[in-house]
């Protein structure tokens, strides 16, 4: 299923070149992760560490639901919003929300 993704992550911003969204595949947060990775080879550096795991300072957000990491074997619905966080010591932006349409999940860099 297509996931819209939106990233609040500066340096993975200007990595994949500023785009304002990028879409994915997948049906869970892995799976969408991946896909990402597939389509901007070393993008990983940014996510994950070298057992697949998410970063410490990377978060992942469905639907801005919880203040919690969300598990790479969580699941997504189309109508879902998926967010990336660089987490900043000493401060930082909170995640904006953009609407989701088209059974589309965003992914945010900031």
């Amino acid at each position: 299923m297509p996931v819209k993704v939106n990233l609040f992550h500066p340096a993975l911003q200007e990595y994949i070149n500023y785009p304002k969204e990028v879409t994915v595949r997948g049906t869970t947060v892995g799976e969408c992760l991946n896909d990402f990775i597939r389509q901007y080879p070393g993008a990983e550096k940014w996510l994950l560490d070298e057992k697949g795991r998410l970063l410490e300072p990377v978060f992942v957000f469905l639907n801005f639901e919880s203040g919690h990491k969300a598990e790479l074997t969580a699941p997504v619905r189309e109508s879902d919003e998926m967010i990336i966080v660089m987490a900043v010591i000493g401060g930082g932006a909170a995640p904006v929300r953009h609407p989701a349409g088209n059974n589309e999940v965003k992914l945010i860099l900031v």
